[in-house]
């Protein structure tokens, strides 16, 4: 017996079984890509992974083989050809890939040194450029941990920072910006203006033990002799052990 499926006129059909039909249809569409992409099969997938694992087995093939050969060489070279390979030979090649390393390396701390170069005259005329405060902070503080907490090559921008970090240590009082000001006194440190003093010895007495220990962090990198005293009685009578560490390295810091 045959069963006829049934058809209505599309003016006939409901939205809603409109609707059903058109899921399947996007659904339908959806599980045969899916299926294409991802099934287990895939022709050009299977290719590549054949050829890969051909490519692999002769390399070993090729690896095993140079071995087989070496081995069978130097059974056969003379005993005085086999002493001289060892006493002159050999050193020869170990000093030469000695030297091709230490090439290697001085290349690359060379290349890394240019990156670096490049990198801060990036910052320093972004940090020139920038007219927000926070925008100026973040690029300030990025600047001089790229320089690796030394003054040379940030001349340049060095007294607009000083300025910035000082603004900073004085308007940053917020409960939650302890973090600022610690960060603005460490780095008033790496510029050694001895303008930012009087600041740096103030933050001394700051509530939040992280900028007290960044002040005096940033007066042992001054050298600043005239926190000599004050460092000592930080360092004897702060109740947080890590301010007291930091007073005691900059104190030793200081000649």
């Amino acid at each position: 017996m045959n069963i006829k499926p049934s058809l209505q006129p599309l003016s006939q059909v409901g939205p809603g079984v409109l609707a059903r039909q058109a899921d399947c249809r996007s659904l339908r569409g959806r599980l045969s890509v899916d299926w294409v992409c991802g099934t287990p099969y895939d022709a050009v997938v299977m290719i590549d992974r054949n050829q890969r694992g051909q490519a692999r087995l002769t390399a070993v093939f090729v690896l095993v083989g140079l071995i087989v050969t070496g081995v069978w060489v130097w059974k056969r070279i003379p005993p005085d050809t086999k002493d001289i390979l060892v006493e002159h030979t050999v050193p020869i090649t170990l000093l030469g890939l000695a030297g091709a390393m230490c090439l290697w390396l001085a290349v690359s701390r060379i290349r890394r040194g240019l990156d670096r170069r490049a990198q801060r005259e990036r910052l320093i005329a972004r940090f020139e450029r920038a007219t927000g405060t926070e925008q100026r902070l973040e690029l300030a503080f990025a600047l001089i941990e790229l320089n690796r907490y030394r003054l040379k090559k940030l001349e340049r921008v060095a007294p607009a920072m000083r300025d910035l970090f000082m603004a900073t240590l004085k308007t940053a009082l917020g409960d939650k910006q302890h973090r600022v000001r610690g960060m603005a006194a460490s780095h008033l440190g790496v510029l050694r203006d001895k303008a930012a003093l009087p600041l740096l010895l103030a933050a001394l007495e700051d509530d939040h033990a992280y900028v007290r220990a960044c002040a005096a962090l940033a007066l042992g990198r001054m050298r600043a002799g005239e926190a000599t005293e004050r460092l000592t009685q930080v360092m004897q009578d702060d109740w947080d052990q890590t301010v007291r560490s930091r007073a005691r390295e900059a104190l030793e810091r200081i000649p």
